[in-house]
């Protein structure tokens, strides 16, 4: 198996994905085939993965996902590669709360059980000899979690840098690397995290100057010597994710609708479905011959006036209803599905009226977590009762939900709605059972 590692943090906000992103391209402008994974329900560091390694990001979730998607998922990115950077979410020990279970989710279990080692990013911004002190802790917490050692970011000064390993020093803890601060390295953001890949102003020259910060200031050896196999046990006889919508799937792809976990299209391509992109944006319609259409989540809210106009995308996804395809939305595409959207100036576009379901990002309210749901009719995702484990992030205020759910909660309430071949909801489906 590939030689791995994992890129943690103390805390969100230490620099981890920047630090990723820089050596991924600094081992592949060394001349090595690496690949990515990232830990946790993201969809916008794995496009920035995808950009700086040259080969498909998967995102590997230890809450959702069944241990064996996630270690077939890891075999999956890592196929062909020489070796493979896993970037963490959260701080290093955060993860999902549930009543009763102990650590599901978090960067340091996912660790465990790929069984490979961490390398803590911390921003040293604000301490110095302390860094070794707060590294030593977090190698302390759990024996099963090896924390081979620290990249310092943001290093204000050659004598910034000389204090804060004079303290990794005596905590016996390895420096990897000491990153400047510099201003050129900082992501623009927006009110759910990071801009998209493709929007990003110049996105080469970004991954371009992160690269030559890594290879300049971090031991790129030293860092391909620690990696270890990923700890798989060889089989990828894993259950679909959900059953394939269809056998020829229109899959909606542009900036307003990008966030389809890859390891989704891959299941419904490994049970046979063809997948055939349009973009909305562009006023395409769903593939004519196309059983299934699959609106994902995204950013439609942004782009909320060209889908009101988008005449043509309208009118094939009422023909798509009309001659009996599936049609399911999540997440952005649900919220397209239905009657109207608010933007966040007050202004309501009509959208495609399939669901009668009214949104609004005037008075944003964050819904964030994850959930386990139940499928309260039978449909394209399964019989009643199936299970799933999602997730949910979005700020949208639903101003009304008319019809019957798609989702029963297992703590309780509903998600979504069903009409006809019609459904969706704000949930992201990541593994089932």
């Amino acid at each position: 198996m590939t030689p791995a590692f994992v890129v943690a943090a103390p805390a969100s906000g230490q620099g981890k994905t920047t630090v990723t992103l820089g050596l991924l391209r600094a081992f592949r402008d060394a001349g090595l085939a690496v690949a990515s994974a990232k830990i946790g329900p993201d969809y916008i560091d794995p496009r920035f993965h995808a950009a700086a390694s040259g080969r498909p990001c998967f995102n590997l979730d230890g809450w959702a996902m069944r241990r064996e998607r996630l270690l077939s998922l890891a075999a999956e990115a890592s196929t062909g590669a020489e070796l493979m950077v896993v970037e963490g979410v959260m701080g290093l020990f955060d993860h999902a709360a549930e009543p009763g279970v102990e650590g599901h989710g978090g960067a340091g279990e996912v660790a465990k059980t790929l069984g490979v080692p961490v390398v803590l990013v911390v921003d040293v911004g604000g301490m110095a000899q302390s860094v070794g002190a707060l590294a030593d802790g977090f190698r302390r917490r759990d024996p099963d979690v090896e924390v081979a050692g620290v990249i310092l970011n943001r290093v204000a000064s050659p004598r910034h840098e000389q204090l804060a390993r004079d303290g990794c020093a005596e905590a016996g803890v390895p420096v990897l690397g000491a990153l400047p601060r510099r201003a050129e390295l900082k992501t623009p953001s927006r009110h759910l995290g990071l801009v998209q890949a493709e929007e990003h102003g110049d996105l080469e020259s970004f991954i371009a100057t992160a690269a030559r910060a890594a290879a300049d200031h971090i031991d790129l050896a030293a860092l391909k010597a620690l990696a270890r196999p990923i700890a798989w046990g060889g089989t990828r006889a894993t259950p679909p994710v959900a059953p394939p919508l269809g056998s020829r799937i229109a899959v909606a792809d542009d900036v307003a609708f990008r966030f389809a976990y890859p390891h989704l299209l891959l299941a419904w391509r490994e049970a046979g479905a063809e997948i055939v992109p349009f973009s909305p944006l562009a006023d395409q319609v769903p593939d004519e011959s196309a059983d299934a259409v699959y609106l994902p989540g995204g950013y439609p809210e942004l782009h909320a006036g060209r889908l009101a106009s988008a005449s043509r995308f309208a009118r094939g996804m009422r023909d798509a209803v009309e001659r009996g395809a599936v049609v399911y939305g999540e997440c952005g595409g649900y919220m397209t599905l239905g009657d109207g959207l608010v933007d966040a100036d007050g202004v309501r576009h009509a959208m495609l009226g399939l669901l009668r379901l009214e949104t609004s990002f005037a008075a944003r309210r964050l819904h964030l977590g994850y959930a386990h749901a139940r499928l309260a009719a039978p449909g394209p995702l399964g019989p009643k009762g199936a299970h799933y484990r999602a997730h949910e992030f979005h700020y949208a205020a639903t101003l009304s939900e008319e019809g019957a759910p798609l989702f029963a909660l297992d703590g309780g309430g509903t998600r979504g709605l069903v009409q006809g071949t019609v459904s969706g909801s704000f949930l992201h489906v990541i593994d089932g059972g």
